[in-house]
Order: structure tokens, then sequence, then C-alpha cells
């Protein structure tokens, strides 16, 4: 049980700002392409593209493992 209480978590925090309706990716679309601006470390204030796993609204606040990977834009065709 302490162990539970002493875990850390590594990442960065990233507010979402901008969800991409239109888009859905994955194999039974469960994927959605968001827009997240970075809210702590060396890249705060930047605003990157990530693929989010599952129910995404703005405002949402995620955590990213890191902040060097952007995803590449899908196009609708």
């Amino acid at each position: 049980m302490a162990d539970d209480q002493t875990q850390q978590f590594h990442g960065f925090l990233a507010e979402i700002v901008e969800v991409n309706t239109k888009v859905k990716t994955g194999m039974y679309g469960e994927v959605y392409q968001v827009s997240c601006k970075i809210l702590e470390g060396k890249d705060k204030g930047r605003i990157i593209r990530r693929n989010q796993i599952g129910p995404a609204k703005v405002k949402d606040v995620i955590r990213l493992p890191d902040t060097s990977r952007e995803a590449r834009e899908i196009k609708v065709k």
C-alpha cells in the first residue's frame, strides 16, 4: 500500500486546445488527433499535435511522455 502512495509520474502536462473530430484513426476509430499546449518544462507554451486514445475534449489535461514527437496531420480524402 505504501508503494501506491509514493508512485512518481513522469512526463509533461499538456492542455487540449483543439480536437479534430473530422479525423479518427486506429483500427476501430478510437484515436483522436488533438492539438495540445504544453504547460510545463522547456517547451512550455508550445502547441503540438498528438494522437489521443479514447474520448477527448477541449480543456482536458493530459500527461505526455515527451514533447519532442509530433503526430503528422491526417488528411481526409
